[in-house]
């Protein structure tokens, strides 16, 4: 299928990408798009003056982090339309095609599967381990593969992000996207893209502490998407330490040795647990007829009137 370039917005977050941002933006640029707009964190090597110098149209945003640069520009584009893209020049735009094929064919969020076709060196060890370890994580707890929810390079409609609740400032915004999507029930597609080394440019993230909070990120956000385990987890946790303290104040009441708080403080936590985790599973059903609701409204409203 065919789409007219000239309804797409090409968006770059930028910070300190002046090796890779000119590239880039002339590459989109012969590939037919006219509107390439880059959000820039406030670099000090020039990248805005690249960008501009390439063709592209280039803000500041007033925030700090990539999650920040997003909800800016998604307050100013005017396209239907957005391909989404890091500006590292570790994606390539040659995949531009492929990505945004699906939105035309009625899909609402595209991302791009790096872990496919990733170039020999592109992902460190260390990074590879923990992206597979956080693609897992998130497909236990939320109930979809998506492959590569971390993936800067994404294709959606300015309509569908409407329906989203983004919050996040930082690195956990691609996290709460590929969420929220679950969440509003888009249809969402995930295909392969090219994905190289890093040449010229510093990686912005860190692995342990951008890690931890995107794991963070992924078990707060259960909460709208899969409450059982979000609350159960808490309860279960209560209850297991509970009943380890139970554990203990029986074997010192069999020494002759009573315990009373420690009684009463395993009473509380085993009580506590228990109505966290029943209430982890209300609500669980409260979601579960709530998206049925939905399902059955969106049925009759794709139904032809007769």
């Amino acid at each position: 299928m065919r789409f007219e370039k000239g309804e797409i917005c090409v968006f770059i977050p930028t910070l300190n990408e002046a090796p890779t941002i000119g590239e880039l933006v002339k590459e989109f640029r012969e590939l037919g798009y006219t509107h390439i707009f880059v959000m820039d964190g406030g670099s000090t090597d020039g990248t805005q003056e690249v960008a501009r110098a390439a063709g592209a149209l280039v803000r500041t945003q007033t925030g700090k982090g990539k999650g920040n640069a997003i909800l800016e520009a998604l307050e100013v584009i005017d396209h239907q339309y957005v391909l989404m893209i890091d500006g590292d020049g570790t994606y390539s735009p040659k995949d531009a095609e492929k990505m945004l094929r699906p939105l035309f064919l009625g899909f609402d969020h595209v991302i791009g599967d790096r872990l496919v076709e990733n170039e020999d060196g592109a992902f460190s060890r260390l990074n590879l381990i923990g992206n597979q370890i956080i693609n897992y994580l998130f497909k236990t707890v939320h109930g979809k593969d998506l492959h590569d929810i971390l993936s800067g390079y994404r294709a959606f409609t300015m309509e569908s992000v409407g329906q989203m609740r983004l919050k996040e400032t930082g690195f956990e915004i691609e996290t709460e996207m590929s969420v929220e999507a679950i969440r509003t029930n888009q249809r969402i597609m995930v295909v392969p893209v090219q994905y190289v080394r890093r040449e010229g440019t510093a990686t912005k993230l860190s692995p342990f502490n951008d890690g931890l909070r995107i794991i963070s990120t992924i078990y707060k956000l259960a909460r709208v998407t899969n409450p059982i385990f979000y609350f159960g987890l808490v309860g279960v946790l209560m209850t297991v330490i509970g009943a380890l303290t139970g554990v203990y104040v029986v074997f010192e009441w069999l020494r002759g040795i009573e315990h009373l708080p420690m009684t009463i403080l395993t009473m509380l936590l085993i009580t506590v647990g228990f109505m966290i985790f029943m209430f982890g599973v209300i609500s669980d059903l409260i979601l579960s007829f709530h998206r049925e609701v939905i399902r059955e409204l969106q049925i009759l409203h794709r139904k032809p009137p007769r």
